[in-house]
């Protein structure tokens, strides 16, 4: 039977495409860390208080690239290069949704507008990452190889979404709403659409790895793109409201250890 487990499953237990898998997580989890180290180097004076926590958000992305990379020498495998065409990241950028590179490459602090960019356009992918490891923690929580990872991974992320949420509702009360709800729904629309092809692309590669029948392949194809249908009539709603978190102040305590990462190592 046809699913999103036995699709996982059987990524997961090829060699071939468990290392496209991992070498597109890292490589995004990577860039996800260099982006919020240059903006926490950028922020503006009166936004400074920000700092520590976007600085913590880029250490536990980087951490995430670490993990998949692990998880890779684990099996002896080594990462490959990310299709472009996979790369989520550089595609939501060339959507013009985010904070650009070269402005993050260049020395000159940001202003208020671009941090509240940058907090609504991680509220989005955020949500998208919280959304997608709940999946792998229902599937593989408890699989000997993935599992610690995973749980890991998965709870760094919804701290992640938690802070942007208590984060954009406090600029909003500063006067910011109408640029949050606005920016909200843009990255949200631009981020559905550039899932779906990063989805079908990534499918398609994996297809050619693990040899699907085309009627397998086209199957899952119209899954991916059934399920934009209704993110772009009704379920982007999911990804642009606010509210206050249970998790208060989830990035303002202490990461976790250097010890405990270790674990998935040597695991």
């Amino acid at each position: 039977m046809l699913s999103a487990r036995s699709v996982f499953q059987e990524i997961v237990d090829h060699d071939d495409s468990f290392r496209l898998f991992c070498s597109i997580a890292a490589s995004g989890e990577t860039q996800g860390g260099w982006e919020n180290a240059r903006i926490a180097a950028l922020v503006p004076h009166a936004m400074r208080d920000l700092a520590p926590k976007i600085t913590r958000h880029g250490a536990d992305e980087d951490k995430h690239g670490r993990i998949f990379n692990a998880l890779l020498r684990k099996r002896g495998l080594r990462p490959v290069p990310v299709p472009p065409e996979t790369d989520y990241t550089m595609l939501l950028e060339r959507r013009g949704i985010g904070l650009a590179h070269d402005k993050l490459r260049r020395e000159q602090a940001l202003s208020e507008q671009d941090i509240v960019v940058y907090l609504a356009h991680s509220r989005v992918t955020e949500q998208r990452a919280a959304d997608q490891m709940d999946l792998l923690v229902r599937y593989f929580g408890d699989h000997p190889e993935l599992g610690k990872a995973i749980h890991m991974i998965s709870d760094d992320e919804a701290n992640h979404l938690a802070y942007c949420h208590e984060e954009l509702l406090r600029l909003a009360r500063a006067g910011h709403g109408r640029t949050i709800q606005r920016v909200l729904r843009e990255s949200a629309l631009a981020e559905i659409s550039v899932y779906r092809e990063v989805s079908l692309a990534v499918m398609a590669h994996m297809g050619r790895l693990l040899d699907w029948s085309a009627p397998k392949a086209a199957a899952l194809a119209a899954g991916i793109r059934a399920a934009y249908a209704y993110e772009r009539f009704s379920g982007w709603h999911r990804m642009v409201d606010l509210r206050m978190p249970q998790r208060r102040d989830a990035l303002g305590g202490a990461p976790v250890t250097a010890a405990e990462f270790a674990q998935i190592e040597t695991a």
